[in-house]
């Protein structure tokens, strides 16, 4: 039977990226997705949406238009998905900016943007999964379980990565404290701590420099997939985790472990 059968999902920042792929995971599983992302094409180089490319392989989904920094519009989210399919059983928290920036660098502008999406939205985003799932019904010993995407700079400190690195390492903490929390209430909370995943997406980490580094650095003998970060996701949506909270699961090919 499929992991996820007629369970609820909203993935956010899943338009691209690691997103995309938990989405398209937890979909094959028989989940209902929700795709909460601020655009609908994919950064990576356009084609179908990922609400597009669910449904076209026979599965349930829909994209929701939301920026996870503003309250009324994660309030908003919820709300929609609950009035559509009943309830909300898995919240993935996803969506993230980035600068490369050290502590001079950063621009009080930089700091707010991106805190205010990386950790604030974070907040809110768990908060209002909460209060959903505090009023409904538990499925299997589970009212319903929140999935933060951390990231290894959460842990450990990388030059220029200021803003970001703080704002990871907050969801760490985050994550063990609603765990600790909500475990009476039946809710379970984790974090998943990629390393070096190749996206497609732009940026400074694609650089040729910054990619022999983390081959380099990265004891598996390549890097990692948004796949890779979907089936740790899969993992700990499903039944196979009930008994499994307040952990940030590294997927980082042994990186952390060297």
């Amino acid at each position: 039977m499929a992991l996820l059968k007629d369970k609820v999902a909203i993935v956010t920042g899943a338009s691209s990226g690691i997103g995309r792929a938990i989405a398209l995971k937890f979909a094959a599983e028989g989940a209902a997705v929700i795709i909460a992302d601020t655009v609908e094409t994919p950064i990576e180089g356009g084609g179908q949406s990922t609400a597009a490319l669910i449904e076209s392989s026979g599965g349930t989904a829909m994209h929701s238009a939301t920026d996870i920094s503003d309250w009324n519009a994660v309030d908003a989210l919820v709300t929609a998905t609950v009035a559509r399919f009943g309830r909300l059983d898995v919240m993935v928290n996803n969506a993230a900016i980035y600068t490369s920036t050290n502590l001079i660098e950063t621009s009080p502008e930089q700091w707010s943007r991106v805190i205010g999406v990386n950790l604030t939205g974070f907040f809110y985003c768990c908060k209002r999964a909460v209060m959903q799932m505090l009023a409904q019904e538990p499925v299997n010993d589970v009212r319903g379980r929140i999935i933060n995407i951390s990231s290894q700079h959460g842990m450990v400190a990388c030059p220029g990565d200021f803003p970001y690195s703080v704002s990871k390492g907050g969801i760490v903490q985050m994550t063990r404290q609603i765990a600790v929390d909500h475990a009476d209430d039946l809710i379970v909370c984790n974090a998943i701590a990629p390393g070096k995943i190749i996206t497609g997406k732009p940026g400074v980490a694609n650089d040729p420099g910054a990619l022999d580094y983390s081959r380099s650095r990265t004891p598996w003998p390549r890097l990692g997939s948004p796949n890779d970060v979907a089936g740790a996701a899969l993992f700990l949506a499903s039944d196979m985790a009930s008994y499994v909270t307040g952990i940030n699961l590294m997927v980082d090919g042994g990186w952390m472990a060297g």
